[in-house]
C-alpha cells in the first residue's frame, strides 16, 4: 500500500516536472470542452481536489488534450480522496487509464465512462407584462363608430400579463469516443389559469466530433444569427467546420409556426372572441391554410470569427422558400391581385456580426441583415385612396448592445447589465430571442442579471418602442414591456 502511493506521489511530482517536454512528445487527441470528465474535474476543483493547471484556473471553456486532463487527474488521485470525490476520480482515471499509465500512474481496471448520460437542465419562473397602445387606440376608434354594435376590447387586451413556469431537460448520451445524442425537453405551466403543457420534445440529434470537424443531424438548434433571426430549430443537417475561423453549413425544414407574425397574431386572437369567431380558430397558427403550409426549406452557410481577443465577427446567408414570402414583396402581391402566378417565393437573408471587448468587463455587440427580396415598406395606399397603414423598414433587422459583466450561475453574487437598441423588420427577424424589443418592433431595452445563490440567477428587463407600423388616422403604435425571470440550473 506504502508503495502504490509512494508511487503515485512521485508520478504526480513528476508529471508537473516534464509537463512541457512530455506534451510535446505525446500528442493526444482533444477533449471537447463538453464531455462528461469537465463537469466531474469542475466539481473536485470546487471541493478543492484539484488546482486545475496549475496557475490557479481551470479553463473549461476550452478544449484540452487527453494528457492535461490525465495531469489533472494524475494530482488528485495522489490527494486520497474519499466519499464522492473519490467516485469522481476513480471514473475519470477509468476514462485516462491508457495516458495516466504513459506517465507511470498505475490504474485499476475500473468501468470506463461509468455515466453515458449527463443530463442537466433548468427550472424557471417568467413574468411579461405587455402593453400595446395601437390595440388600445383601434379599440377606441371602433367603439366610436356610429351605429355599428362594436364589443369591448374587439381587437384583443391593450395590457397582457402572463406568469409561465418551465422546466427544461438536456440529456447528452455518449455513443462512442466521436458520437453522442442530445435532446432538449420542455414542460410549461401558465400560473394565470393554471394550465399545464403537455411535455414536448423540442429537439434530438445526433453529433460527431472529428477534431476540427462536427456533424449534426436531426431536429437541431438553428446556430447562426440566433439571436437577431431565429431563436429556434430545425429539422435537417448541419457541418461545421474550424476553430479560430468556424464555417456553418445546414439545410432542413423550418417550421412557420414560430414565425414573429404567427405569434403576434395568436397573442392578439387569444384575447379576441370576436376574431376568434370571425376565423373559426382559436389561434392563427390553427387556421388550416397555416397549418397545411406552415414548412419552409430552410438553407444557411455562416462564416464566424473567434480567436478569444478582443475582436470576433462574421458573416452569413440565410435562405428560406415557402407561400407565405409571396406577401413580402410589393411586387408580387400586384401581382396577386392581377391573377399572375408567382413563381418566387423566397427570402434572401444576408447578416453580418461583429463584437468588441473593451476589457474583461465591457463588449459592444453589433448585429445586422437584410432580406435582398423584400420590400423595405408596404402601404395600404397601394390597395386604398387614402394611405392608412404602413409598415416601415420591414426588410431591416440590427442591435446594438453594450454589456457589462453578466451573472455566472456558478458564482454567487456575480452580476451584469445592458443596454440595447434594436430594430426588428417584420421580414428578417422572423423569432428573434429578446425579451424586450420584439418582431416588428423597434426601441431601447436595457436589464439586469444577479446570481443569488449557486445556480441562481435573477433577470429584470424594461422595453420602450414602437411598433414597426405608421398610420394617418391617430393611432399610436407605442409598446412597452416589463420582463422578470428566475432560473433555478442544475
Amino acid at each position: 500500500m506504502k508503495k502504490t502511493l509512494s508511487a503515485t506521489l512521485g508520478a504526480a511530482l513528476l508529471v508537473g516536472m516534464t509537463s512541457t517536454t512530455f506534451a510535446a512528445t505525446n500528442p493526444f487527441s482533444d477533449v471537447p470542452a463538453d464531455h462528461w470528465a469537465y463537469d466531474a474535474v469542475t466539481q473536485l476543483a470546487n471541493d478543492g481536489v484539484i488546482e486545475g493547471y496549475g496557475d490557479t484556473t481551470f479553463k473549461g471553456n476550452r478544449n484540452i488534450t487527453r494528457y492535461e486532463m490525465a495531469q489533472m487527474v494524475a494530482k488528485a488521485m495522489a490527494k486520497n480522496t474519499s466519499g464522492a470525490d473519490k467516485a469522481l476520480v476513480d471514473k475519470l482515471a477509468a476514462e485516462f487509464a491508457e495516458e495516466l499509465n504513459n506517465l507511470g500512474v498505475r490504474v485499476a481496471n475500473l468501468e470506463r465512462n461509468a455515466d453515458k448520460v449527463k443530463w442537466n437542465g433548468e427550472a424557471r419562473y417568467t413574468y411579461t407584462s405587455d402593453r400595446y397602445d395601437l390595440i388600445k387606440s383601434g379599440n377606441e376608434l371602433l367603439a366610436r363608430l356610429p351605429g355599428l354594435p362594436i364589443p369591448n376590447n374587439v381587437l384583443g387586451k391593450s395590457k397582457k400579463n402572463n406568469d409561465k413556469v418551465l422546466f427544461r431537460l438536456q440529456p447528452t448520451a455518449e455513443v462512442n469516443s466521436h458520437w453522442k445524442v442530445k435532446a432538449r425537453l420542455d414542460a410549461t405551466n401558465n400560473m394565470q389559469s393554471d394550465e399545464s403543457g403537455n411535455v414536448s420534445l423540442k429537439r434530438i440529434w445526433a453529433e460527431g466530433n472529428y477534431g476540427k470537424f462536427t456533424a449534426k443531424l436531426g431536429k437541431l438548434p438553428m446556430s447562426v444569427d440566433s439571436d437577431l433571426l431565429f431563436d429556434d430549430e430545425y429539422s435537417g443537417a448541419q457541418l461545421e467546420y474550424g476553430k479560430d475561423v468556424k464555417v456553418t453549413v445546414g439545410a432542413g425544414r423550418w417550421d412557420l409556426k414560430r414565425l414573429g407574425a404567427v405569434s403576434f397574431a395568436d397573442s392578439v386572437i387569444g384575447d379576441s372572441d370576436t376574431i376568434q369567431r370571425a376565423l373559426r380558430a382559436d389561434s392563427v397558427s390553427k387556421i388550416p391554410q397555416v397549418e397545411d403550409k406552415s414548412k419552409a426549406d430552410y438553407q444557411v452557410i455562416g462564416v464566424q470569427y473567434d480567436k478569444g481577443g478582443k475582436f470576433s465577427g462574421g458573416v452569413a446567408f440565410h435562405h428560406l422558400k415557402n407561400e407565405i414570402f409571396n406577401f413580402t414583396s410589393m411586387s408580387n402581391i400586384r401581382k396577386l391581385m392581377a391573377g399572375e402566378k408567382i413563381k418566387d417565393k423566397d427570402a434572401y437573408i444576408w447578416s453580418v456580426n461583429a463584437a468588441y471587448k473593451f476589457d474583461k468587463n465591457s463588449k459592444l455587440k453589433l448585429n445586422y441583415a437584410q432580406n435582398t427580396k423584400a420590400d423595405s415598406s408596404l402601404g395600404t395606399a397601394n390597395f386604398v385612396p387614402v394611405d392608412l397603414a404602413k409598415l416601415n423598414g420591414a426588410d431591416k433587422a440590427y442591435s446594438i448592445e453594450y454589456d457589462y459583466k453578466g451573472a455566472v450561475p456558478a458564482n454567487r453574487g456575480s452580476w451584469g447589465a445592458y443596454v440595447a437598441y434594436r430594430h426588428l423588420g417584420a421580414f428578417v427577424a422572423a423569432d428573434p430571442s429578446y425579451d424586450g424589443i420584439k418582431w416588428a418592433e423597434r426601441g431601447w431595452e436595457l436589464g439586469a442579471n444577479y446570481t443569488v445563490a449557486k445556480n441562481v440567477v435573477t433577470t429584470v428587463k424594461y422595453a420602450q418602442g414602437k411598433q414597426l407600423f405608421d398610420n394617418q388616422i391617430g393611432l399610436d403604435n407605442g409598446v412597452k414591456r416589463i420582463f422578470g425571470r428566475v432560473q433555478f440550473f442544475f
